[in-house]
């Protein structure tokens, strides 16, 4: 199969490209990314002479050059990660997120019912359902209740993608995941943005009281998950996929700094941020019963895994915090948060 995942070269996108390498070596997986400050080609460098990953640099807007991709290449499914993905900076800027999670996955989509590509996976997050009181779970029913310009730009583009399943008889499967962790991350999320800093012994920014709770699901979990729902998901059909492993915030911040032996005199409490969703829990259990499949990874390994690859690779997190990521914080919070 020739499959086009768009964002390839970003935290999930990258992992996702490598995985579908190891895991379906038969296939062709062209990678199209636009090489944003979290899109990273060198995240794929080991797979820089291997003739089934063909990268092009474009845009998921640029009709023109997407339909001639698809078609060059005999695209037969998209992977469709490519994304705006930060929630403060959708705070900070919402119209860019509209403009590419939204009008850039219709143009895309025009672009797949044009070259007739066989199926297409929308790829998106937890976050467009909204908060969760103490107790319950997220289910493919639940209703969508986006909080931020980010998750209303997800949610926008899950319903986008379904629309032209039922108006255009497109072949269309959405995921939602929850909150992703591993190698390869951008140090503006949680956790490597904690490692990072306690490294430096630098203040851990910790918003409001450290409360709010998020469910965590390893980032080979989730493409092992998206693959078998490019494979056998049911067309038009959403897919939630969960790691079963809901911690709240201070909980993580407290156990890396634990890790890497540093004291919780580093954590600096800071002031919330607009419409921060308190607790989001997924309920997996769809994707378990029609597809087979399980979380691999508990919380407890993945994240030592984790610290363990920030500590190892410097020389990664050090390049990809300059420039746009640098400036940002400094702007936000008065340092390189």
């Amino acid at each position: 199969m020739n499959v086009l995942v768009t964002g390839g070269c970003g935290f999930i996108g990258s992992n996702l490209v490598k995985y579908l390498r190891r895991a379906r070596p038969d296939w062709t997986v062209v990678n199209l990314d636009a090489l944003t400050y979290a899109g990273n080609l060198e995240n794929l460098a080991e797979l820089e002479k291997d003739p089934r990953h063909v990268f092009a640099k474009g845009d998921i807007a640029d009709r023109p050059a997407v339909e001639a991709l698809l078609k060059k290449h005999q695209v037969e499914a998209v992977m469709h990660l490519a994304a705006e993905s930060h929630v403060d900076r959708s705070i900070l800027g919402p119209e860019v997120f509209i403009t590419t999670n939204v009008l850039g996955t219709q143009r895309l989509l025009e672009s797949c019912k044009a070259a007739g590509v066989r199926r297409f996976l929308m790829v998106s997050t937890d976050e467009v359902y909204g908060s969760l009181g103490p107790t319950g779970a997220f289910t493919e029913t639940s209703p969508i209740q986006p909080s931020s310009p980010y998750s209303a730009s997800k949610a926008s583009a899950d319903l986008v993608a379904l629309a032209y399943h039922h108006t255009f008889n497109m072949d269309v499967v959405v995921t939602r995941c929850s909150n992703n962790y591993g190698p390869y991350q951008f140090p503006e999320k949680l956790i490597p943005l904690m490692v990072v800093n306690a490294l430096h012994d630098k203040p851990l920014p910790v918003y409001g009281d450290g409360g709010n709770v998020r469910d965590w699901l390893h980032v080979d979990d989730h493409c092992q998950a998206l693959v078998l729902a490019l494979e056998k998901g049911a067309a038009g059909e959403v897919y939630n996929i969960g790691g079963g492993a809901e911690r709240r915030n201070l909980e993580i911040v407290r156990g890396i700094l634990k890790a890497l032996g540093k004291p919780e005199s580093l954590i600096q409490y800071v002031k919330d941020r607009p419409g921060h969703d308190r607790r989001y829990a997924i309920d997996p259990t769809r994707i378990k019963r029609e597809l087979g499949w399980s979380a691999a990874h508990t919380f407890e390994q993945g994240l030592e895994a984790t610290i363990r690859w920030y500590v190892d690779h410097p020389r990664w997190w050090e390049r990809v915090m300059s420039g746009a990521y640098r400036e940002y914080y400094a702007t936000q919070y008065g340092h390189a948060r």
